[in-house]
């Protein structure tokens, strides 16, 4: 875990070249369905988080992952099903466009489990 990273900007910055547009647009697509949200860097990965951590992302070589915590991946199954998936992440491949309204209703999802939670 690089400490030194102090912002999602810094995190992007430092990846590589050819997927750091995917990682702006999956900053920009949690920002919009999340705007109250704090972005945070935890576990070295960008963050958003209300009363707790909401959602995380990281760039990889090959995918962008997305990490909307486990009950997220049940809840969407059926519309992961074209997506690596595991306990509590997704991968989205980097040759392929990001699928936003998908991004969009898991957040939202998480926004909703975070009050209920609260």
């Amino acid at each position: 875990m690089n400490t030194a990273i102090k912002n999602i900007e810094a995190y992007i910055l430092l990846q590589p070249e050819e997927i750091r547009p995917l990682l702006r647009k999956m900053w920009q697509i949690i920002k919009k369905a999340a705007p109250k949200a704090t972005e945070i860097i935890s576990y070295g990965m960008p963050a958003f988080r209300l009363n707790k951590n909401l959602v995380y992302f990281a760039g990889y070589k090959k995918h962008i992952g997305f990490y909307p915590t486990s009950n997220p991946i049940k809840i969407f199954a059926d519309k992961l099903t074209v997506y690596k998936t595991s306990k509590g992440a997704i991968q989205f491949p980097v040759d392929k466009p990001l699928p936003v309204k998908l991004i969009t209703d898991i957040v939202k999802f998480r926004i909703k489990e975070d009050a209920i939670k609260k």
